[in-house]
């Protein structure tokens, strides 16, 4: 498509269409796309890594989908929409309402995710309804709610960081993730503030700490309770705090005392004299922050790692008190607004548990059905793909915004079960790996193309608006949504506008722990953005909601006793190396947009293995050699960069091409459901 078929318009104020900063940025669209940093949000305040920069170049791709597919064949929207809702109705008529299933995206809006919760729930009846940010926050989220009695990334604002006098990171890399969140901590460290990363790689995030610990893979949780072991030896606890304002301390400082440092340097292989400097460094500081990413979390006991940094935050009292605390790094786009809202199997809007009768009630009334007609919970992301075209699982899927193919564990197998189903419905705006294996495809529209509200790290509902018209051909979700509530039920209450859902949301939200009543279009570009909760037109937002109280029954904080366990896979003579996953700089998610973008996929065209130059000159290796990585579950081929950032023991891959997944482990978190992703038992051979 060629820039003059976009609608000239003025510059638009919007918001980057990748990660959970959500940048600001103004699109002014006329024979060329104009992309230019906002000063005005807080997150970036005028800064955009090279990701946003080229987010124009998806507007005028030549890659775009632009009229629906049928079988592969290109057909009108009615026959598709009818082709579609007959199926449905044949599939549930054989094998009843969990028949069908939905499979929803932590980047769709606000709205959308909404109502893709509603629809499955009210027209479809479904309780099989999950989504991709199953893969990325829910061992956060899990082990926040049962600290705080809220899951909320950050709860505080991002540009608490740069007042802090120390910072950890564990698992995270935000300088290639997300590299405006740098600017924050590079303000604490122009301060005399000083960070510490906990990280099996020397990542562009560690290489800039003052402090960097190097576990092994699969061990951030003994690292995390050695730390509270030294805090507690030490007597850095806070203890007037921990009387104060939390419970159950008791149980964690019986626990915490079995993990000595020098039982934790064997397990994890980070030095005790660098534990102690650590906790020194987070002691001796006046504000401090402790963060953690995918790296910490996506384990089969990400929940409890997660539990043991809130637990070394806790003893040290930092959590609801400004300017400190414990945060979450939300990952992808909506990764925070989009499991407040109803597309988890568990929940419903405004963050209500599927299974509380009052949240039913609510819901229901919102909705003009009876609460007995709601589904109740159903399968997790994995256990949910995992099912798929068996006989007692889902013959069918309808998907929006997530690529399983590249993105889930055991990549292999999900394409498998995919493969096997009697429909497959997948809505995107390219012909994605999944969309290549689907009965149908609905052509989307994309970020510039429509408006919707997003909700950052913060907890900030920030709004992106349309910025230039959608080719001719697509349509919106939540026009799809509509066209098919239409003909499966007759169903109204499905409007395709924005604006409407939002507002149906507001009501849906309130009086829930994500309470958005108060948080409307006008008070957001007013505000440049609104914290919830928000009960109230008149409430200012909450950006630091536990100040005063958590949202617990008591108000207090909970200490959860953990216990370190090793990884679901752990290596052996068959297989001597650990293989950790994550991202590059230049790519996002599982690649399906960033790799069509020309100036992205030259700074990484190919996928690699990163691994250390003792196993490189043991194995004979050399840099641009293809090798073949083989785990239990596939293979994978990758180039091989040599690099010291790696340790010895453990080979990198990014997950942004298909490959890493083909091998990591589906073993499940027994709390979040989240999938092992960040460590499994892999061998490497040279190809040729």
């Amino acid at each position: 498509m060629s820039l003059s078929a976009l609608t000239p318009v003025k510059a638009t104020a919007t918001h980057c269409p990748y990660c959970a900063l959500q940048c600001g940025m103004s699109v002014a669209v006329d024979e060329t796309v104009t992309i230019t940093p906002r000063k005005d949000i807080p997150a970036n305040a005028g800064g955009l890594c090279q990701k946003g920069w080229t987010a124009g170049e998806l507007l005028t791709s030549g890659d775009r989908l632009t009229t629906p597919l049928l079988y592969g064949e290109p057909v009108g929207w009615d026959e598709a929409l009818d082709f579609v809702a007959a199926r449905i109705r044949a599939v549930q008529g054989e094998h009843g309402p969990d028949g069908v299933a939905v499979f929803g995206g932590g980047g769709l809006t606000n709205e959308k995710a909404y109502q893709l919760g509603k629809f499955a729930r009210m027209v479809l009846r479904t309780s099989q309804i999950d989504y991709n940010g199953r893969f990325c926050m829910s061992s956060a989220a899990a082990a926040a709610n049962r600290a705080f009695g809220m899951d909320r990334g950050l709860p505080f604002p991002i540009t608490d960081l740069a007042g802090a006098d120390a910072v950890l990171i564990a698992g995270g890399n935000v300088a290639e993730t997300m590299p405006p969140f740098v600017r924050h901590l590079t303000a604490m460290r122009d301060r005399g503030g000083r960070l510490v990363v906990i990280d099996p790689r020397a990542t562009a995030t560690a290489r800039q700490a003052d402090l960097h610990l190097q576990p092994a893979p699969g061990t951030d949780l003994a690292l995390a309770l050695g730390l509270l072991h030294i805090v507690i030896a030490e007597g850095h606890v806070d203890e007037d705090y921990v009387a104060g304002r939390t419970s159950g301390f008791d149980g964690v400082r019986t626990s915490a005392a079995a993990w000595w440092p020098e039982r934790v340097e064997r397990i994890t292989g980070v030095p005790v004299a660098r534990m102690r400097l650590a906790a020194e460094i987070l002691a001796d500081a006046g504000r401090a922050v402790i963060l953690t990413g995918r790296g910490a979390e996506q384990h089969a006991k990400g929940t409890d790692t997660v539990s043991a940094f809130i637990n070394l935050a806790l003893a040290l009292g930092l959590p609801g008190r400004e300017g400190s605390g414990y945060g979450c790094v939300t990952g992808q786009g909506n990764g925070q607004g989009g499991r407040e809202h109803g597309q988890k199997a568990d929940q419903l809007p405004g963050y209500r548990r599927i299974d509380d009768p009052a949240a039913r009630a609510h819901v229901a009334a919102v909705w003009g059905i009876a609460p007995e007609d709601l589904p109740g919970p159903g399968r997790s992301a994995y256990e949910l793909l995992d099912a798929l075209g068996t006989a007692a699982g889902p013959r069918a899927l309808l998907l929006f915004g997530s690529n399983p193919v590249i993105s889930a564990p055991r990549a292999g197998h999900v394409t498998g079960r995919l493969r096997s189903l009697d429909l497959l419905v997948v809505s995107d705006l390219v012909m994605s790996e999944t969309a290549a294996l689907a009965d149908v495809v609905f052509p989307t529209t994309q970020w510039a193309e429509e408006s919707g509200t997003m909700t950052n790290l913060e907890g900030r509902v920030l709004l992106r608006r349309q910025a230039a018209a959608p080719p001719p051909g697509v349509r919106s979700d939540l026009e799809i949504l509509r066209g098919l509530a239409v003909r499966l039920r007759g169903a109204e209450g499905f409007p395709a506008d924005p604006r409407e859902v939002f507002d149906e949301l507001r009501r849906a939200s309130a009086g829930g722990t994500a309470d958005y009543a108060g948080i409307t279009y006008e008070r957001i570009a007013a505000e440049t953005g609104v914290f919830w909760p928000c009960p109230a037109e008149d409430h200012p937002g909450t950006p630091r909601p536990f100040l005063d109280r958590f949202a617990t029954p008591d108000g207090r904080a909970r200490f959860v006793p953990v216990e370190h366990r090793p990884p679901e896979e752990d290596i052996d003579r068959d297989y001597p190396l650990y293989l950790t996953t994550g991202r590059v700089l230049a790519h996002y998610q599982s690649g399906a947009q960033t790799r069509r973008i020309a100036a992205l996929n030259a700074v990484v065209p190919e996928v690699f293995v990163e691994l250390h130059p003792d196993l490189a000159e043991r194995l004979e290796v050399e840099p641009g050699d293809l090798l073949r990585v083989v785990g239990r579950r596939g293979a994978a081929e990758g180039v091989a960069r040599i690099t010291p950032a790696v340790r010895p023991d453990t080979v990198f891959m990014p997950f942004h091409w298909a490959g890493a997944n083909l091998l990591t482990n589906p073993a499940l978190d027994p709390v979040s459901r989240m999938p092992e992703f960040k460590v499994c038992a892999v061998k490497l051979e040279r190809v040729g």
